[in-house]
């Protein structure tokens, strides 16, 4: 974002302490492996992507703040972007976007994308802030980059940070899929969140967790997800923690902290009761 406007915001946000901004954070799979040609090539339709996808959503250039990460992209929208845009129409256009460029090529411009929404301050150098590092440490978390080696057919994967799940895309829309996200938590460096993986058009990203926890159902059964806390199965939920768990090729419920667990018809111990001040949408 250059020139008077650029400026203006700049000053507005170092004056103001930060201003919240919906943040993006792109990033190459294996660029390392590229020759330069092929580097060149991935760069060109990386940044051809972006802004059809910027297209699609009505951001116009010279609107936004973008800096070039020689094989990623950092950006920054304005503040008034309506958020839903980005994690709907902006995803889809971009997987869109790779899918036509990736058709009969080979290698394939592959991209890891973290999204985060938060306080940015924007000075002549870049960007700065909380909600930058975490979009970066999403996209680069070794969840994302697990996914990507063990599923080398998956041109897009989309990691948005726990407050813009549970605030944006858990309220659905045109474009917008939210039960096709699923929970891990990202450990790295100062990082300890939870985050939610998505790659566009599957019902469940093919998640390979460190303790091989099973997808319970789905298209992605017999696959293996990340663990949350002591290794639970992690299914869609709304950031309340862990729904389902399997155990034993049974059910176990966690309802509101007390837990449930049913083999056959038997309930076993350590169950309190289910709460009846479970909210719209939650099980009672």
């Amino acid at each position: 974002m250059n020139g008077a406007y650029g400026e203006a915001v700049s000053r507005r946000e170092a004056s103001s302490g930060g201003i919240h901004r919906f943040v993006v954070f792109g990033d190459i799979c294996g660029s390392g492996t590229l020759n330069m040609a092929e580097k060149e090539l991935h760069r060109t339709a990386m940044y051809a992507a972006f802004d059809e996808a910027y297209a699609s959503v009505g951001v116009e250039p010279g609107t936004y703040h973008q800096e070039d990460r020689g094989d990623g992209i950092l950006a920054a929208l304005r503040p008034d972007m309506p958020p839903r845009l980005m994690v709907g129409r902006w995803i889809d256009t971009l997987y869109e976007s790779l899918r036509a460029h990736n058709t009969g090529r080979s290698p394939r411009l592959r991209l890891r994308i973290g999204m985060n929404a938060g306080l940015v301050v924007q000075d002549r150098h870049g960007l700065v802030g909380r909600a930058v590092d975490l979009a970066a440490r999403l996209c680069d978390s070794p969840t994302a980059k697990r996914i990507m080696a063990e599923a080398p057919d998956v041109d897009l994967l989309v990691v948005v940070s726990d407050w813009l799940y549970g605030n944006v895309v858990a309220e659905g829309g045109r474009y917008v899929e939210p039960d096709h996200y699923r929970r891990a938590r990202i450990r790295s460096k100062e990082t300890d969140e939870a985050a939610w993986f998505h790659v566009p058009r599957r019902a469940a990203p093919p998640l390979i967790g460190p303790e091989g926890e099973a997808v319970p159902g789905g298209a992605d059964a017999g696959r293996r997800v990340p663990g949350v806390g002591s290794g639970a199965g992690v299914g869609p939920s709304r950031g309340d923690g862990p729904t389902p768990r399997t155990g034993g090729g049974n059910r176990t419920y966690n309802v509101k902290g007390d837990l449930l667990d049913i083999h056959g018809n038997t309930i076993h111990g350590g169950f309190t009761g289910i709460r009846k001040d479970a909210g719209a949408g939650e099980p009672e």
